[in-house]
């Protein structure tokens, strides 16, 4: 068996032990995938490897060690023109350094995510980013930014959910009084 099928398969039993909750063995798998990918010269499979080892170290609560996962991808899927995978990158690298504490840098990651999905077009994508970055506003004390980024995340829902649309209603109230102080 080649080596990119072997790290193939061992990709897909990292995202099977992440679905069943295994985040240790998760991280474990992907970051073996990963070297297998680099070894193989798939810089590009490597990375978004490093990056679900990031999502799984996050998850199962390290998020320093989440944070040094994700290191480096960002640049790799610019320098390759993935705007997909660089705008996952930086939501990655941003959910690290929320849990983190470091809000400011966390924020500036969710807003440069939200621009290149917003470039690309993912809508899907980009607006759990936005909220996400909704709540990093508004906890830092911005509660227009966070106001209008929650509204700008529950407008790229093209069939949004009954409780998407009532909250959408919802802050369209304050929204309204703002413009027409």
């Amino acid at each position: 068996m080649s080596l990119p099928s072997n790290s193939d398969q061992i990709s897909a039993e990292g995202k099977s032990a992440y679905q069943q909750g295994d985040y240790r063995k998760a991280a474990e798998l992907f970051q073996i995938a990963a070297d297998g990918f680099s070894v193989a010269g798939d810089p590009l499979t490597a990375a978004e490897m490093a990056n679900n080892r990031s999502v799984a170290l996050l998850q199962g609560g390290e998020a320093a060690i989440a944070l040094q996962a994700v290191e480096g991808t960002i640049q790799i899927f610019a320098n390759a023109g993935d705007k997909r995978r660089q705008a996952m990158a930086l939501g990655n690298q941003a959910a690290a350094l929320n849990k983190l504490n470091r809000v400011d840098e966390a924020i500036s990651d969710y807003q440069q995510a939200a621009d290149i999905f917003k470039e690309i077009g993912e809508h899907d994508l980009r607006a759990p980013v936005l909220q996400a970055l909704s709540v990093l506003q508004l906890r830092s004390g911005s509660q227009l930014q966070s106001l209008a980024s929650m509204t700008a995340g529950l407008n790229e829902y093209e069939q949004p959910k009954p409780r998407q649309r009532f909250l959408k209603r919802l802050l369209n109230i304050p929204l309204k009084i703002f413009l027409k102080s």
